[in-house]
């Protein structure tokens, strides 16, 4: 494939999911004001956002299973459809169901498309590069992730709420072609989908985040236990159906990998940490502290920036040196920043917070790229579906639990709670540092 080509369906990939990916923090940001704009009560409204991430997490892996048997590229093709439609859905809402039901289809598409796309990266690049496209893909996520807050103001200050919707929609036409000109198509498997395990699969993922929401917003014990309770059953029913299968919807043959399985539970632990910090840090500098908005925006801004210029240097590292290693690395380096953190006196300068941010942006950033190469790396070729479908999901899940974490940190007061939360961060990021540095045991493969 030439430079060219190459770099054509890089960018038919990646625009998508940096659309998709900035859609969830600029929704975050504008929700108050969509809020107001609909006569949503705050308790209500949140189910703008619950919504998307439950249908989102329940879809990735029965999405992923779609890719491998009818192909990655229709499957992200369907996903940019869906998802125009879901934000068109969005922008003509008039009420919170209408507006929550359109978020629901947007979260649908959303899912096809992140299911697929390290699959798709892995067909683009050649395996000695296959660390350079994940570290593109790194990057392109951080950038949009941290970007929504900004997009958000800035297109509240021009316009009304319905277009932080309504301008996905002409680009998704202009993606959608540049999709079936430039894109692969990557073998499929010759087995059939299986809507059961779909359907199990789905309710499994879907109720372990709604009882970590209602630990979050504190819903109330009955639902939580009741959610987790229903997921065990649906992990049960799921894995005796799956059981013997050479290619299941949950990846289970995959987790019989050791380096496939460490790497998973390393990029859990690790976003677990990122889902804390960038939920305990606005509160903690706006609410305790005593910072405004605007400087709170950019005491934080030095972590993405950090993480987006460390995931250029650590991505052709990836090819060179193994995961293990620079993973391991980046997490102690998180660890060692998040705990001086939390080792500040009452009243910080801002300065000796943000290089401190940096710092942790930095280990962040040296440990993504080379995982996610790890846990693409370690699945065959043919199970490229599946292993990307963890990648998402691992990452989403991991940030649900942190923002549940914090929601329990701060219920034993807010300063105390939120150097709790900061210390427990510091926690997963040793504790992920050293499945991390297990990666290189003599076996581990």
């Amino acid at each position: 494939m030439t430079a060219r080509v190459s770099l054509s369906a890089l960018l038919a990939v990646l625009v998508p999911v940096c659309f998709a990916t900035l859609d969830i923090s600029l929704t975050n940001t504008a929700l108050p004001s969509i809020a107001r704009a609909i006569g949503a009560a705050d308790a209500t409204s949140i189910w703008v956002v619950n919504a998307y991430y439950l249908v989102v997490v329940a879809a990735l892996l029965p999405m992923a299973a779609l890719g491998e048997i009818h192909g990655h590229r229709r499957v992200f093709s369907l996903g940019i459809i869906v998802f125009a439609m879901g934000a068109l859905a969005c922008g003509l809402a008039w009420s919170l169901p209408t507006l929550v039901a359109g978020r629901a289809l947007l979260g649908l598409g959303a899912a096809a498309i992140s299911a697929v796309t390290p699959a798709l990266i892995r067909v683009i690049y050649p395996p000695q590069h296959l660390g350079r496209g994940l570290g593109i893909y790194a990057l392109v996520v951080g950038i949009a992730f941290a970007a929504g807050p900004s997009v958000a103001s800035a297109v509240l200050a021009v316009a009304g709420w319905p277009w932080l919707f309504l301008a996905h929609v002409p680009i998704a036409a202009v993606v959608m072609a540049a999709t079936f000109r430039h894109l692969p198509e990557a073998e499929r498997s010759p087995r059939r989908f299986d809507a059961v395990s779909a359907g199990l699969c789905a309710l499994l993922f879907a109720l372990i985040l709604l009882g970590l929401s209602g630990l979050a917003h504190r819903m109330g014990a009955m639902l939580v236990l009741s959610a987790w309770a229903g997921a065990a059953l649906s992990g049960f029913l799921l894995l005796r159906r799956e059981a013997g299968q050479s290619a299941p919807i949950l990846a289970m043959d995959l987790f019989r990998r050791p380096l496939f399985l460490l790497s998973s539970i390393t990029s859990i632990c690790s976003f677990a940490v990122q889902g804390v910090a960038f939920v305990v840090l606005p509160f903690w500098l706006h609410g305790v502290l005593g910072f405004s908005q605007g400087q709170t925006g950019l005491i934080i801004t030095p972590w993405p920036v950090a993480l987006a210029v460390m995931a250029l240097i650590a991505a052709p590292m990836a090819d060179r040196h193994p995961p293990g290693l620079l993973g391991g690395v980046g997490l102690v380096i998180l660890g060692a920043a998040l705990a001086s953190l939390a080792m500040l006196p009452d009243d910080p300068a801002p300065l000796d917070i943000a290089w401190r941010l940096g710092l942790s942006g930095i280990g962040f950033g040296f440990f993504q790229a080379p995982n996610m190469k790890a846990i693409m790396a370690a699945a065959p070729r043919e199970r490229s579906g599946g292993a990307s479908g963890i990648v998402a999901v691992s990452r989403l899940l991991g940030q649900a639990t942190g923002a549940a974490l914090v929601a329990l940190c701060l219920s034993l007061g807010p300063a105390e709670g939120a150097r709790l939360a900061i210390w427990l961060a510091c926690g997963l990021a040793l504790g992920a540092s050293l499945v991390s540095f297990a990666r290189l045991l003599p076996g581990v493969r």
